[in-house]
């Protein structure tokens, strides 16, 4: 894919997998999202008393993003990003929320308030790909056919 086609394919979509670095494994995180159409992604966290998705975040202050979409096994569309992750000061968040229109939310987010623990994180990309799939595989539909 390129650039003008990833920004469509951001553009359009609203979730996707964040994935942030640990001592053995990386942590995974569904999330909605929203976009700028250049830069960057917004994150919404709901926290609770303790969080380890914030806690992650704050530390890793990197991560991994990716957003999918699967039509069928060989029509599929994905955009791997990288970037930078930092929190968003509350007094900063009327300049973004039109950034955040068309990300999804749960009936948990929609319901909670500032004061219930909300965090709102910014990716700043630093790096994308994307790949979409068309049809069959050229080797697998070369060992198909007569």
């Amino acid at each position: 894919m390129d650039d003008e086609e990833i920004r469509e394919f951001l553009a359009t979509h609203s979730t996707g997998v964040l994935g942030l670095p640990t001592t053995d494994v990386p942590y995974l995180l569904p999330l909605s999202y929203g976009f700028d159409d250049g830069a960057c992604l917004y994150f919404t966290y709901l926290l609770g008393e303790s969080s380890q998705k914030a806690e992650l975040t704050e530390r890793a202050g990197r991560g991994r993003f990716l957003v999918y979409e699967i039509d069928t096994t060989f029509e599929w569309e994905s955009v791997m990003l990288a970037g930078d992750i930092d929190s968003v000061p509350e007094d900063e968040w009327p300049d973004i929320t039109a950034m955040t229109q068309n990300a999804w939310r749960p009936n948990t987010l929609q319901t909670a308030t500032t004061s219930g623990g909300v965090a709102l994180y910014e990716f700043e990309i630093t790096d994308l790909t994307g790949i979409k799939q068309t049809g069959l595989a050229p080797d697998f539909r070369e060992n198909i056919e007569p």
